[in-house]
């Protein structure tokens, strides 16, 4: 227990000394800081890294003397088309626009954008220039969105949902084989 002495009372001549109990401060104390503790880790869970030099995280593999990997680039910056591109390195190796034609449909009172003209060339295109094909490949091929700040939400997942209609056999270490996205998608906002 603590006490507080609170002075002289003045003309008479009793103790003010008061006992003050330390318990509820020491528990709102405690209280105070396990609060303060878990809500530091939230303001953690609300933040998504982002680089904007490279999009997609740097791989773990070592540099391979070869040729590099060609990655499907999407630019969806205009409302008017959607302009694919493989890019070996910084080298255009194939480009090709299409008309943006996008098709709504309401799910469960939610507008859904759809691009089934888009999912169609972009199936094209995998097949003519895709590298991880096989079955027993581990790899995925990369498609690189490159989308401005203005660009809603819907219309992102409509493009990613086209990119991940294209999909390939993988058979994995046992015998099973099942279907998976053929392309891998990072982003590149400007």
């Amino acid at each position: 227990m603590a006490g507080v002495d609170v002075g002289g009372g003045g003309g008479k001549k009793r103790a003010v000394d008061a006992e003050i109990n330390m318990i509820p401060f020491i528990d709102l104390l405690l209280v105070t800081i396990s609060f303060l503790l878990i809500t530091a880790v939230w303001t953690h869970m609300a933040r998504l890294n982002a680089d904007a030099q490279v999009p997609g995280k740097p791989s773990d593999d070592p540099p391979v003397d070869g040729p590099k990997p060609k990655d499907l680039h999407i630019e969806m910056r205009g409302t008017e088309k959607f302009v694919l591109q493989w890019k070996q390195g910084q080298q255009v190796v194939n480009s090709v626009e299409l008309p943006r034609k996008e098709v709504k449909i309401v799910q469960k009172s939610v507008e859904v954008i759809r691009f089934p003209d888009l999912a169609v060339k972009i199936a094209e295109e995998w097949k003519t220039n895709g590298q991880h094909a096989a079955a027993t490949d581990e790899k995925t091929d990369r498609a690189v969105l490159h989308t401005d700040n203005k660009t809603e939400y819907k219309y992102i997942i409509g493009v990613i949902d086209a990119l991940y209609s294209t999909q390939r056999d993988r058979t994995f270490p046992g015998g099973k084989t099942e279907k998976i996205p053929a392309f891998n998608v990072t982003f590149a906002v400007n």
